[in-house]
């Protein structure tokens, strides 16, 4: 009786039409367990300062910072997928002067890994990331040429190794012995002049470029990375990570360095303060200094970037 039963209900939406048979289906049928994790935040940091009759002085400003977060995690048995997206830009407005960025990011990171088995927190993994940014960049108060630029640089990192995880202290650390490091400069002005490590312009005595500048530079070598997230003390969270990366061919030992801190503040569901800072070292970045009215190229230097907000917040 039972299997009639089945054979008539399964007739009787066969033959229903079918707007009426899918939702009829969706709300008998049990749902899916899903191993998909996601976690969307967005949030706005305003930093407003006027001044009327003030007889110290000052400039009138306005700094404003969006950013967002995207993370895509696919767990089932051995296998683990965890993907994010990072995207920030900020702008300030001051009174006398152009407008000028003051954050740029666009970041993606993959990394896939599989497990022997249930138990153990070592995988086999592969790692993808990709960084460039939205729009120029320039060193102000020059605006004549560009400094950087949407894909130039853009930083592609590919490679396997094993990754150790451990997700009840919010720690990962990954070592691949075969990274490929792509650096992309796509903008000719910058390729030319050999800007962040491309081989750059051949020229005549004049100045005259008879071979233009390379827009790539492909490396191999070791990258380790860290990172540690999780809640220190009640509504605050840290987020630390390390990237170390040193090629085989060319300088090896010379290591390049991102390390990233933040801490997140939370007020109330809306309302967060934030800290943070970047230090970014990389031997094939050059950085320029004025001497006796020009501009000049020197070695690499230690690049240093400091945040602080407080502003919106919304994750959904």
């Amino acid at each position: 009786m039972k299997i009639k039963a089945c054979l008539s209900a399964l007739l009787f939406i066969a033959f229903l039409p079918k707007s009426f048979a899918q939702a009829l289906i969706t709300t008998t049928l049990p749902d899916s367990i899903s191993h998909w994790e996601q976690t969307n935040s967005v949030g706005l940091d305003i930093n407003e300062i006027a001044f009327v009759n003030w007889s110290v002085g000052g400039n009138n400003s306005v700094t404003l910072l969006g950013k967002g977060n995207f993370t895509r995690k696919y767990t089932k048995k051995n296998v683990n997928w965890l993907n994010e997206l990072i995207v920030r830009y900020g702008h300030n407005s001051q009174q006398g002067q152009v407008p000028r960025k003051t954050d740029d990011q666009f970041q993606f990171n993959s990394t896939f890994g599989y497990k022997h088995d249930t138990i153990s927190n070592f995988y086999y993994s592969a790692k993808f990331n990709f960084n460039t940014q939205f729009a120029n960049g320039y060193n102000y108060p020059n605006k004549e040429h560009v400094i950087s630029a949407p894909f130039a640089p853009a930083y592609i990192f590919l490679g396997i190794g094993s990754e150790y995880v451990r997700k009840d202290w919010g720690f990962n650390a990954y070592f691949s012995p075969l990274t490929d490091k792509t650096t992309l400069v796509l903008n000719q002005y910058l390729a030319d002049n050999g800007a962040f490590g491309v081989e750059k312009a051949v020229r005549d005595a004049d100045g005259n470029i008879i071979i233009h500048g390379k827009k790539s530079r492909t490396e191999l070598g070791i990258l380790f990375t860290n990172q540690l997230k999780r809640q220190i003390f009640k509504n605050i969270m840290l987020d630390n990570r390390l990237t170390l990366y040193t090629d085989y061919l060319n300088s090896f030992g010379n290591v390049d360095v991102n390390w990233q801190f933040n801490i997140d503040m939370t007020v109330n569901q809306y309302v967060k303060a934030n800290i943070g800072a970047n230090v970014i070292y990389d031997d094939d970045i050059k950085a320029t200094e004025e001497r006796d009215g020009q501009v000049v190229t020197v070695g690499p230097k230690m690049q240093l970037k400091q945040m602080l907000g407080v502003g919106l917040s919304y994750t959904f």
